[in-house]
């Protein structure tokens, strides 16, 4: 005869489903708004902006404020400094290669000139 605790672990499914599987690594599969393709989203999330802005809740930035919001941000990246000397290191290399593959260039039309004359 079946208890109740039987009857629950009965209904998440014996096969691996359930928290079994969360742990396994595998991800639950995607219901409701995740599982619609993307054109079905962007039309419900378009009608959503839509409502707001109607009912007049919608926010929109002037640019005084959105000024302000980017500042914040960047002040928030700029905190981390090993990040802002990655970026600093990119940069740099960056602009060496393209430094180097122009001096390339310069010495290659040199060399091509003196063979031919």
């Amino acid at each position: 005869m079946a208890t109740s605790k039987d009857s629950g672990k009965s209904s998440q499914g014996g096969n691996g489903s359930g928290s079994a599987q969360k742990s396994g690594g595998q991800a639950p599969a995607k219901r409701g708004f995740a599982a619609m393709d993307q054109n079905q989203q962007r039309e419900i999330a378009s009608k959503g902006g839509q409502a707001a802005h109607q009912k007049g809740t919608a926010h929109e930035f002037d640019s005084e404020e959105a000024r302000r919001a980017g500042q914040k941000g960047g002040e928030a990246v700029s905190r981390n400094r090993a990040h802002m000397a990655d970026i600093g290191r990119k940069g740099g290399e960056s602009r060496q290669s393209a430094q180097r593959a122009a001096a390339a260039a310069k010495n290659a039309g040199n060399r091509q000139g003196e063979k031919e004359g």
